[in-house]
């Protein structure tokens, strides 16, 4: 009899969370056709291989077509001595060897605009994309502006390359090509937030976890694990372990302080987040971003708040009104 009234509860549940499925399958079905219909126009400019390529005589037309890439205050000598560079030309060979052909990366950056656009309508619905060779420079991986889109190809070479031998290990990852639409959303969202001004622990968990949800919301198709930098181990270790994690913040009662050093040790990219507990070898770094992206999640479940509106909520309205409990 305990078997029967058990069978039929679970059946019960099953036949609800199927419909619930079945449910959000169709209106993502219907966003993901809204968006499809944006039109978007999307120009790809290899400015990589128009500048490698050119001679020193078409320098100077190059800098008139692409007057963006070439500040004032550099001197044309600058670029005549860079085209002579020796590691500039190594750089410039293996980005040839990956990307001869950019496959599908321009249809994903247009699937991307349309994305951003839906949620952002103002967005210009005519863009340049433009392939660059940064020379591994890890702060401009990916730039979305106002009509241009910035990709840096030499960095988006995989992590084994020896380009990036120099970095620690836990860094390489973000060098894979996996890690460019990422890139390339948090750059997006952190354009349309404010400057934050909340020193508070609670307020820098929140930030960075705006900046997640946002991501994932404009990059469904993404893996969490890209999303936030995880390798499959690491993601499954904080789902896991949230609810501990998120015990020992309340009992440390680290959510109102303003020691600079909670962010080292559990905001900024690093190899393990340092509780100094003997978990400190297996929880991956920043691992309040986590924890910061639950939180916004559970307010956006628990609110009905657009995308645009959330980047200008306080901590205190989302953390309040969020609901957050993790598991157990």
């Amino acid at each position: 009899m305990t078997f029967f009234k058990f069978s039929k509860l679970s059946a019960v549940l099953f036949c609800s969370l199927f419909l619930f499925l079945v449910s959000c399958s169709d209106e993502n079905s219907k966003l993901d056709q809204e968006v499809a219909k944006i039109p978007m126009n999307i120009e790809v400019y290899r400015f990589d291989e128009i500048f490698y390529k050119a001679s020193m005589e078409e320098v100077p037309a190059v800098k008139e077509q692409f007057p963006y890439l070439f500040p004032h205050e550099v001197s044309e000598q600058y670029w005549l001595n860079k085209k002579k560079d020796t590691l500039f030309a190594e750089l410039n060979q293996e980005v040839e060897k990956k990307f001869k052909d950019l496959g599908s990366i321009p249809q994903e950056i247009e699937a991307f605009s349309k994305r951003a656009k839906y949620y952002f309508p103002a967005e210009s619905d005519k863009k340049k994309f433009i392939t660059v060779v940064s020379e591994v420079d890890i702060t401009l991986k990916a730039v979305y502006a106002d009509t241009l889109v910035f990709v840096s190809l030499d960095t988006y070479l995989g992590e084994d390359h020896k380009f990036y031998q120099g970095f620690a290990q836990y860094l390489r990852p973000e060098f894979n090509l996996n890690r460019m639409l990422p890139d390339l959303a948090e750059n997006f969202i952190i354009q349309k937030m404010e400057q934050p001004t909340d020193r508070r622990f609670i307020g820098n968990l929140i930030h960075h976890g705006k900046i997640l949800y946002g991501k994932k919301v404009l990059l469904p198709k993404v893996s969490k694990e890209d999303i936030i930098g995880y390798s499959a181990d690491q993601l499954r270790w904080v789902e896991l372990n949230e609810g501990e994690v998120w015990r020992y913040f309340m009992d440390e009662q680290l959510l109102y302080s303003t020691d600079l050093k909670l962010n080292k040790r559990f905001i900024d990219t690093a190899p393990f987040s340092k509780f100094y507990l003997e978990i400190d070898n297996e929880a991956p770094g920043r691992i309040g971003t986590w924890i910061g992206w639950q939180i916004v999640r559970s307010y956006m479940k628990n609110n009905n708040v657009t995308l645009q509106e959330l980047l200008t909520k306080s901590t205190d309205e989302i953390f309040q009104q969020s609901k957050y409990k993790p598991k157990k």
